[in-house]
């Protein structure tokens, strides 16, 4: 027994495949090779880096398992289907496959690459078919939103979302939604996508439907939908209408918001449209009375009236009296002065005033209103209020070339002459005495009742120096001066007490035979004095000219007086004396004869 089975040990071990067994085998190799050929049959033949189609075989919140026909299943991320929502198990779907078997022997695929790849092919068949496609809103951008479509980023305009205006974009982010291609740029691969051109067409009907049956006139109910700062959009049920700013209401508006709101629900009239632009023009304050009709029919010129100042412009302001109901008070009619400014330097947006009617036209709807006729007019009685000779304090408005426009109240205006500011100034303009805006001391020297103008003096608020001059610039009295001004004819010379000179080159010449120059002090004599003209002429060349005159003239005087006595002398002497006398009398002579040389 024991020989036997060591016998059969021997025949086993020498006919045993020991590199089948190594490798686990129980078959041989041309068995195993049939096998082998058995289960590739029933393999998809499947190449790396292409695109295939497979089956979705089973979901998770995660992943998404795909059956290819390989030996294995491809996991792909449910990202990659964020597009469709919809996916179900048994949906055919395209993946890419990125490698057969990766180092957990896992079989990779790629959705998103297999869209990329197919994806430009994809978008311009949309595009030249108008084909409905489906994409998946990422994120916001600038001006829109970015899609994905096919694996590519696509725009899509905040215009092009819907046919209402979007408020809110962040609303639509992650939301898978129906686009049309609208646009492809080849050369930088860009695509705009539109989903509101999905419903234009649908749109569109409405809109003719809905404007066949319209009526002017006609009241609808319509819902805001969109507020600009010229009139607000109506939506009257798939066609939109225009409210003007103007035509909100009866009262003025400054913006729509003050009137209407986002969403709000109103009833609106139709005014006008238009079948060919499908314009339609609607109206809010067409449904309430005009307020002047309501308007108390008892007003009349001259009654007072108060409003609240609405608008301000440079003519005037207006005033309601009533919401939707104004007047105007022009600017020449808020003071009896006959400067006309501007208006908002009476008034200014939100006062209360009264006001007088001036005008009132129902028919037209216009009303004057005035604000000075609430107050006396100064004019009125002006001799009364600013007699001749009466002292008043003015301001300064503005000047002329010949004096001072001043104004001493509200409406009562008068103008000084250049000639009337200062008695001994020569003024050449009057912003050398004064300035506009300062106080001015005045008096009434003339009243011009008919072109409301008073005429007034300064300088007679003081007696007239020149009175006192006349006595003291006599003829040749003799003055200590200043020049201060010199010209081609002349200069001016500063005397006392404030008072002007004027004198010519020649009697400026001093006693070295120079001529004189500015701001030398020197003597001048005074040889002509015109009050009227308020004038003194003064030499110095005639200071030292008429000294020496006035001392030949003494000396001449003195030699005569000598010779006349010698002739008196001679006549009583003796004749024995004559020689001696006549010697003397030569000598008087040649002496009388050199002193006239």
């Amino acid at each position: 027994m024991t020989e036997q089975l060591n016998s059969n040990a021997k025949t086993g071990i020498e006919n045993f495949d020991w590199d089948a067994y190594a490798e686990n085998s129980l078959y041989s190799d041309q068995e195993r090779k049939s096998l082998e050929n058995e289960y590739d049959e029933t393999l998809s033949s499947i190449v790396q880096n292409e695109v295939v189609e497979g089956t979705v075989s089973g979901l998770t919140k995660r992943e998404v398992l795909i059956n290819i026909g390989y030996k294995s299943e491809g996991v792909v991320s449910m990202n990659e289907f964020r597009y469709n929502p919809d996916l179900k198990v048994g949906d055919k779907v395209e993946v890419y496959v990125e490698s057969t078997e990766d180092k957990k022997g896992q079989l990779c695929l790629s959705h998103k690459k297999a869209r990329a790849l197919r994806s430009w092919d994809r978008i311009n068949t949309a595009l030249e078919s108008d084909e409905i496609i489906t994409g998946y809103i990422k994120c916001r951008t600038k001006g829109g939103m970015i899609v994905d479509v096919f694996g590519i980023e696509a725009f899509l305009p905040g215009s092009q979302i819907d046919v209402k205006p979007i408020r809110d974009y962040d609303i639509f982010v992650g939301k898978t939604m129906e686009f049309k291609v609208v646009k492809i740029n080849q050369e930088y691969k860009n695509v705009v996508v539109s989903h509101k051109a999905l419903i234009e067409a649908e749109l569109e009907q409405q809109k003719r439907d809905i404007i066949a049956k319209l009526e002017k006139g006609q009241v609808l109910e319509g819902t805001v939908k969109n507020i600009t700062s010229y009139g607000v959009f109506i939506d009257l049920g798939g066609v939109d209408g225009l409210i003007h700013i103007t035509d909100l209401s009866w009262g003025r508006v400054n913006h729509p918001e003050e009137v209407v709101q986002l969403d709000q629900k109103l009833n609106v009239v139709i005014l006008d449209f238009d079948d060919a632009k499908k314009r339609i023009a609607l109206g809010l304050k067409q449904l309430t009375p005009h307020p002047w009709d309501s308007l108390d029919p008892n007003l009349k010129v001259g009654d007072v009236i108060k409003g609240k100042v609405v608008v301000i412009a440079d003519y005037g302001a207006f005033v309601e009296i009533a919401p939707g109901a104004e007047g105007l008070i022009h600017v020449s009619e808020m003071s009896w002065s006959q400067h006309l400014r501007s208006a908002q330097e009476f008034l200014k947006v939100g006062d209360m005033v009264d006001a007088q009617i001036l005008t009132i036209d129902r028919e037209e709807r216009k009303m004057s209103l005035g604000l000075k006729q609430l107050k006396e007019d100064p004019w009125a009685k002006i001799e009364d209020r600013y007699p001749v000779g009466s002292r008043h304090k003015a301001r300064v408005r503005n000047f002329t070339t010949f004096g001072v426009f001043v104004e001493i109240e509200e409406g009562v205006d008068g103008l000084i002459h250049i000639s009337d500011l200062s008695w001994t100034k020569k003024i050449k303009h009057p912003a050398e005495f004064t300035s506009v805006g300062s106080e001015i001391e005045v008096i009434v020297l003339d009243i011009d009742k008919e072109n409301r103008r008073l005429s007034l003096g300064h300088k007679q608020l003081e007696e007239n120096p020149w009175d006192v001059f006349e006595t003291l610039f006599t003829i040749d009295s003799v003055h200590e001066g200043t020049i201060v001004d010199m010209f081609d004819k002349g200069a001016t010379i500063a005397l006392p007490y404030g008072v002007e000179g004027y004198t010519i080159p020649k009697h400026l010449v001093k006693a070295d035979g120079t001529q004189a120059k500015v701001d030398e002090k020197l003597a001048f004599k005074v040889i002509e004095f015109n009050k009227g003209s308020k004038r003194i002429f003064v030499s110095h060349t005639r200071t030292f000219e008429d000294d020496k005159r006035d001392a030949e003239q003494a000396e001449k005087k003195a030699n005569q007086k000598a010779v006349k006595k010698l002739k008196t002398s001679l006549e009583k002497t003796t004749l024995g004396d004559v020689a001696d006398l006549s010697a003397l009398k030569s000598a008087l002579e040649e002496q009388e004869g050199a002193s006239k040389e």
